[in-house]
């Protein structure tokens, strides 16, 4: 019989060293990329007041987070299901006086109450950079190909990026497509699940070609163009340009200008990422208001775990055994260039069944 004491709930998962390991070289590649770019890192706590977390991002829901009264308070707590609204609080905050543009970087975990059914996972390893203080194709651009070269830093290959405007009704309906506010809504539902038919009764058969301009970049970006009847969108169009101009052959681009799902607080550019060997998204991000300052930013967030798990294998480190009274100066020495090292603690023990390939013999390490 299998003792339930011993189980983890569902949703949650042990790393065990070989997939621990790989979890960290990726994280520390992707923030390496960070670092050399001007990104500085910071770490946020676990746990916030839950009203400081929902009114830093507009959209944010906290009813996906596990939620408790602090004793010390009795204010309710939340355990952080993103990341992104803590910086926001932090730029606001601790940071309203740092120069902008303001180049921040984090990595830490998140817990979520329950999760989608693509991604069982409650527990994710989340990665990113907010670039707060410019509302620009140009910083948009450069969060963008940021993201492109941290996923490359972590080995991965066969990079795409999907391009979104998550405000298009909104624009359009203030103007060029009018939409009562009832109407709006109806036809984002419609946008949503792709369903013509149901765009049409919704009043929103202007919008019918907006489903259709999806694919390759140039391709629905030309589709787009002939949609902007009174330059409604130029100005976005010549942003999605500029930004796709900026990651050049990193990686290939695509746009699907109706998604929403995903980009709940975003406000008029998001963008998705995918790589070779990841099983849904590798990240995603875009631009948006931070809360209360109302603050322009722009960011990214990576899914450090399942980036990991598509991430090329390191070669194995050759580990060296120590034997007892070896000479701790040869064995600093040669850990200071590279070698894996364990000590003997007593007799008995199998070097190669603990995974060592080398066995330090008086200064010299000879194979096993």
């Amino acid at each position: 019989m299998t003792n339930t004491d011993n189980l983890l709930p569902v949703g949650l998962a042990d790393r065990l060293p070989a997939m621990a390991n790989r979890i960290t070289r990726a994280m520390r590649a992707s923030l390496d990329a960070l670092q050399a770019h001007g990104y500085d890192r910071v770490r946020p706590p676990l746990l916030e007041f839950e009203q400081s977390l929902a009114a830093r991002m507009e959209g944010v829901k906290t009813r996906n987070a596990f939620r408790f009264v602090d004793p010390d308070s009795l204010r309710t707590l939340a355990l952080r299901s993103d990341i992104t609204p803590q910086i926001g609080r932090i730029a606001a905050t601790s940071m309203a006086d740092a120069p902008r543009p303001l180049r921040l970087a984090y990595c830490g975990d998140t817990a979520l109450i329950r999760a989608d059914q693509l991604d069982p996972a409650r527990e994710r390893l989340q990665l990113g950079a907010e670039l707060i203080g410019a509302d620009t194709a140009e910083a948009a651009g450069e969060i963008v190909a940021l993201a492109v070269e941290a996923l490359r830093a972590a080995g991965l290959t066969g990079i795409s990026v999907d391009f979104t405007l998550p405000d298009l009704v909104d624009t359009l309906a203030a103007k060029a497509m009018p939409l009562t506010a009832e109407q709006a809504e109806d036809v984002r539902r419609e946008l949503d699940t792709k369903d013509a038919g149901g765009l049409k009764q919704a009043g929103g058969e202007a919008y019918l070609p907006l489903l259709y301009a999806t694919g390759d970049f140039a391709e629905a970006r030309d589709k787009l163009c002939a949609i902007d009847a009174g330059g409604a969108l130029s100005s976005r169009i010549k942003g999605l340009e500029a930004i796709a101009a900026r990651v050049g052959d990193a990686a290939r681009i695509t746009l699907d200008p109706t998604e929403r799902h995903g980009f709940e607080y975003q406000s008029w550019f998001g963008f998705t990422i995918y790589a070779d060997g990841v099983r849904g998204a590798a990240g995603r991000g875009g631009t948006y208001r931070i809360g209360g300052s109302d603050e322009a930013a722009t960011g990214f967030t990576l899914y450090v775990d399942a980036v990991a798990e598509a991430a090329p294998e390191a070669e194995a480190a050759s580990t060296l055994y120590l034997p007892v009274g070896y000479d701790e100066d040869t064995a600093a020495r040669l850990r200071a260039i590279g070698w894996r090292t364990i000590a003997q603690l007593g007799e008995g023990e199998d070097a190669k069944a603990l995974g060592c390939t080398h066995k330090l013999d008086g200064t010299e390490a000879t194979p096993l």
